[in-house]
């Protein structure tokens, strides 16, 4: 599959795959915005997410040395959206920190099914049931 992407910064870096069979490419920092308790790590690119795809954003597993927590826990790419791919984390305790040039997270464009609800007035009974967090074991 073909994704146009453009560069909104002359440092910007294409995004790769590092090795063969990845699922996400590497997103890399250009330029970092401390906001209070968070930085925003821009990365210089666009991308046009085609119709019936999206684009998930998540931390590296590096992420780890650091101590920071990607704030919405996993970004969403709408298939519209032609801003610039950003990446905002939480400080860490630590003060450790991506520098620019860094990767900081990577992004995978997956397929999605568009669905139709149906209202009605009950559901098909399970093992499960209505049981909630914790209800299948620890």
């Amino acid at each position: 599959m073909k994704v146009r992407i453009k560069r909104l910064h002359e440092d910007a870096v294409i995004p790769k795959y590092a090795k063969e069979g990845d699922a996400g490419v590497d997103l890399t920092a250009i330029d970092i915005i401390a906001d209070g308790s968070n930085l925003t790590y821009k990365t210089g690119i666009a991308v046009e997410i085609p119709t019936g795809y999206v684009g998930l954003l998540f931390p590296r597993s590096s992420v780890y040395k650091t101590g920071q927590t990607l704030t919405n826990c996993v970004g969403v790419i709408d298939s519209g959206y032609r801003g610039e791919i950003m990446m905002k984390f939480s400080l860490s305790p630590y003060g450790l920190e991506y520098d620019i040039g860094d990767r900081v997270g990577q992004l995978v464009i997956m397929p999605y099914p568009r669905v139709d609800f149906v209202e009605v007035d009950s559901l098909t009974e399970t093992d499960r049931g209505d049981g909630g967090f914790g209800s299948t074991g620890v």
